[in-house]
């Protein structure tokens, strides 16, 4: 007797999974789709080719850089889902890769420069300029540009320089006017490095509200040889270098974590070059082969690019421009003070009274920083206990943190040091909060501590009282303006126990503990959700009404993800809300055909991580720190909390139905594992969730005044 059919799907297939590196370039893709989309203003749709190449930036530094390094030392293992080895995953990296970034300069060239030249402004080459104009260039150019360059000479005493990452420079071809030799030894090769402290826009005199703007490196390019008397100018190529920027950490050997981290910081800058940029305006094929033998690159990982490097400089222009052009940004919205938590009043009596919920930026994020602000003056509080993972330039956090130690109370910080790109911000404040009185610990060994975590001891009338804040993103009052997360208050005594039983173990020896509420990574996170979704598969054969929604930055755990498809076999209806990452394949006959996956791209960065699970009606929902990602289940400390307030369930699920109504900054993702914008029906509501829950907050604050 044969086997059935449903015995035969093997859910480990290949086919079933994308692949994540691909999966991370279609979400930049999103990201890019920004610029293109009409209904964004123009200084926005500049600002998304900003994050777009930012973005680009730390792929290649980190993904790209890890990739290379596998075939590099001759790994050819396939990864555990899509199957593909590194070298196949680079080659489909570059073949998207270059597609996207070809768009990108399309997208400035074609749509947004005349965009710009209707409101008066005009990017222009030196040599389009007028006689008199490039003669006043050149006096700007010898009193403003000329003393701050720096020409490296290679020969046999000069090797070629070690040249900063992400750095543009400009590779010069100079021939020896004063030698009659043959050619060979009469051309000299040189590199100027554009000075990072100089602006990349030179704005040549206003003429009736025209702005007319010069690239730093063409102005650079066009008078170079200043640079060089006695030799003849052949050829200027502006080019730029990205560099691994990975950092291996000798957690074992290593005696003090900061200092090692330190060391590591200093080495980044140097980094094996991972990628090659290069203008095609004045690009020499010469110097093209030699920088590409020096630098040990691929040809793969060439981008020849027609336009400017580094489209990172409209973050700069954005912020120069926008108190200008006002009618070229998003409308301003400002995030609202929650009901029962407006200035003045006492929060920690408001917080003893009932659970207090967040959603931030539609919530101001001020309510988490007063909280900490007012544990450190309130002469009832005895200790504070948080987790740092990121945090802004000018904390306010850390200035109450710092302000709480003077005042005699017992704070403990945890800083996690290894927190990518944030490594040498988070040593300055580690620094900073030991010299004010605080215990700074850095984490735990091969593990990031990634929860967000507060814990407010207080003693009032003879009795402990503990007070939590729990939240998915990070104590930072900056990016809380611009990221989607959600903040929990609670009080409850067994949350207040987990919480000190949390920060006991990360900061001394001791078991792990057993929680009350608290589920914790890497010990029990992912075993706690393959839990819950085995409960909704028990209901969904029993009852017929199993459904699980999901909302996560990625997902890319194989076991979680073959777990989902179980239950999607079984019948469970599965809502995925997946901003990036996303290694599962819906719609997948028998396999995947009862769950959807929607990615949300707009003008704020969905970031908030939620779990609801129906369980016939007993509907449990959690919030958490972490992505279903195979590194935050293994490699973190990460928490994931139990909504238990009915009333803050009903206003979590109320967020999470709007996100699967948005219909217009949402994305499907097919069986293919492609993208495509959700079609709205015709005569269909408009629905913009972002836009939608600024509304609802504002008319909740009206209809409190």
């Amino acid at each position: 007797m044969g086997k059935k059919k449903e015995d035969m799907i093997q859910l480990n297939n290949p086919s079933y999974y994308n692949n994540r590196e691909l999966s991370w370039l279609a979400f930049n893709e999103r990201v890019l789709q920004e610029a293109l989309d009409p209904r964004n203003p123009l200084l926005e749709k500049l600002k998304f080719l900003a994050i777009f190449s930012s973005n680009l930036d730390e792929f290649f530094m980190v993904r790209v850089a890890g990739l290379q390094d596998q075939v590099k030392v001759g790994f050819n293992k396939p990864e555990n889902k899509a199957g593909m080895t590194p070298k196949q995953q680079l080659h489909e990296i570059a073949l998207k890769n270059h597609q996207l970034v070809n768009l990108q300069y399309d997208t400035l060239r074609k749509i947004l420069y005349p965009k710009l030249q209707r409101e008066h402004v005009h990017f222009l080459k030196v040599r389009e300029l007028s006689d008199s104009q490039q003669e006043a260039l050149e006096v700007y150019f010898d009193e403003h540009i000329f003393p701050v360059l720096t020409p490296m000479a290679i020969d046999a005493y000069r090797p070629f320089p070690m040249l900063l990452n992400k750095s543009i420079n400009l590779a010069v071809v100079l021939e020896d006017t004063a030698k009659e030799a043959d050619s060979e030894q009469r051309t000299r090769t040189a590199i100027v490095q554009l000075p990072a402290m100089l602006e990349r826009f030179v704005q040549l005199p206003e003429n009736g509200g025209l702005r007319k703007l010069l690239m730093l490196e063409d102005v650079i390019g066009f008078f170079i040889g200043k640079l060089f008397h006695g030799y003849e100018v052949k050829s200027t190529t502006v080019f730029r270098i990205t560099r691994n920027a990975d950092m291996t950490i000798h957690e074992e050997g290593a005696r003090d974590l900061l200092k090692e981290i330190e060391e590591e910081l200093r080495k980044r800058k140097w980094g094996a070059a991972v990628r090659l940029e290069v203008q095609k305006d004045g690009l020499d094929p010469v110097i093209l082969d030699y920088l590409m033998d020096e630098l040990e690159v691929h040809p793969k990982d060439v981008y020849e690019i027609d336009g400017f490097l580094d489209l990172t400089v409209f973050f700069g222009f954005y912020k120069k421009m926008a108190p200008i052009w006002e009618h070229l940004v998003y409308e301003g919205k400002i995030s609202q003070l929650p009901v029962g938590m407006e200035n003045g009043k006492a929060i920690f009596a408001k917080i003893a009274d009932e659970d207090v919920f967040l959603h931030h930026p539609y919530e101001s994020f001020e309510p988490v920083v007063e909280f900490i602000s007012e544990a450190a003056d309130d002469p009832d509080v005895l200790a504070i206990k948080q987790t740092l993972y990121r945090v802004s330039g000018d904390s306010p956090v850390i200035n109450a943190l710092k302000r709480a130690a003077e005042n005699g109370k017992q704070v403990t910080v945890l800083v996690e040091l290894k927190a990518r790109f944030d490594e040498e911000n988070n040593v300055h404040w580690a620094k900073e909060l030991e010299k004010a009185g605080c215990h700074v610990i850095y984490g735990m060994t091969h593990l990031k501590t990634h929860s967000k975590i507060t814990l407010v001891v207080r003693k009032k009338q003879g009795r402990i009282e503990r007070f939590v804040h729990l939240g998915t993103g990070n104590y930072n009052d900056q990016t809380a303006k611009i990221y989607t997360d959600m903040s929990l208050f609670t009080s409850k005594k067994e949350i207040g126990i987990d919480a000190t039983n949390f920060f006991n173990y990360l900061s001394g020896y001791t078991e792990k503990p057993e929680f009350h509420y608290l589920s914790v990574a890497p010990f029990s996170i992912r075993k706690d959700i393959l839990h819950l979704i085995d409960s909704e598969i028990r209901y969904e054969k029993k009852y017929g009404n199993g459904h699980i929604v999901a909302k996560m930055n990625s997902l890319t755990d194989k076991i979680i993800i073959m777990k989902l498809y179980e239950a999607s076999r079984a019948g469970v209806k599965i809502d995925l809300i997946v901003r990036g990452i996303c290694c599962l394949r819906p719609g997948i006959p028998e396999v995947s055909d009862n769950i959807r996956v929607r990615s949300i791209v707009g003008r704020l960065l969905e970031h908030s991580r939620v779990y609801y699970f129906h369980q016939n009606g007993k509907e449990k929902t959690f919030l958490s720190s972490a992505d279903m990602m195979t590194r935050n289940l293994n490699n973190r400390i990460e928490i994931l909390f139990p909504i238990l307030d009915k009333r803050v369930k009903g206003q979590v699920w109320d967020i999470l139905e709007l996100g699967l109504r948005d219909n217009v900054k949402a994305r499907e993702q097919d069986e293919e594992g492609n993208y495509g914008y959700v079609r709205r029906m015709e005569g269909q509501a408009v629905i913009d969730s972002q836009m939608e829950l600024f509304e609802r907050a504002y008319q909740v604050a009206e209809d409190e005044e």
